[in-house]
């Protein structure tokens, strides 16, 4: 039976990094980032509800769509945010769990869901077991702005729409501390995969 651990995180906590590190180890790793991106090409069910719901205005001149102009708009909007995500979530969850069955059908004993917003869509019901990423508000903050070019408003802005990580502590099942170094990092991994018994 198959292992499903649920890996998640917030914005600039580091979890691509520890992605990457259980890639070069063999680990299948399904991106709900990634999903969320195929499930909108141009085409797509769930682009063509995007489109219908904030019009062609959120298009570049490819008909594809200017995630920076729809991001503006959700942003600053609870409610557009929610539209949104009412449309993408669903076609997301479908897409991942049918990249899970086909990692299964090839015989792969761990498969980790990469999910962002794992506890605040409430989908933990499609994982076993929980790993979080964990930096602290100021190294996730001057981290964001570095990484994105962001100022202080709007990268504070970005992370408080998210839970913020250290009530996320609470409700994971491990906890990797991304703080230090990428050593640390990695230490840290290899004894959950250890302790859990993971095999790829």
């Amino acid at each position: 039976m198959a292992s499903i651990i649920g890996l998640t995180g917030g914005i600039a906590s580091g979890k691509s990094t520890v992605s990457n590190m259980l890639s070069e180890k063999g680990y299948t790793i399904i991106d709900a980032d990634l999903a969320a991106r195929m499930v909108v090409e141009v085409g797509q069910p769930a682009y063509l509800a995007i489109v219908d719901s904030f019009g062609e205005e959120i298009l570049h001149k490819d008909s594809t769509i200017d995630r920076e102009k729809l991001g503006s708009i959700i942003f600053n909007n609870e409610e557009k945010r929610k539209q949104l995500n009412e449309i993408v979530h669903p076609a997301v969850r479908s897409m991942m769990l049918a990249h899970k069955d086909e990692a299964i059908a090839l015989g792969k004993k761990t498969i980790f869901m990469d999910i962002p917003l794992l506890f605040e869509s409430n989908l933990t019901w499609m994982v076993d077991r929980t790993l979080l990423v964990y930096v602290n508000e100021d190294t996730q903050l001057t981290r964001l702005m570095e990484r994105n070019h962001l100022n202080q408003k709007d990268a504070s802005a970005r992370i408080s729409s998210q839970f913020p990580l250290k009530e996320k502590v609470i409700l994971a099942d491990a906890v990797i501390d991304n703080n230090g170094s990428l050593l640390q990092t990695k230490e840290q991994l290899e004894k959950l995969l250890s302790d859990w018994n993971l095999q790829p």
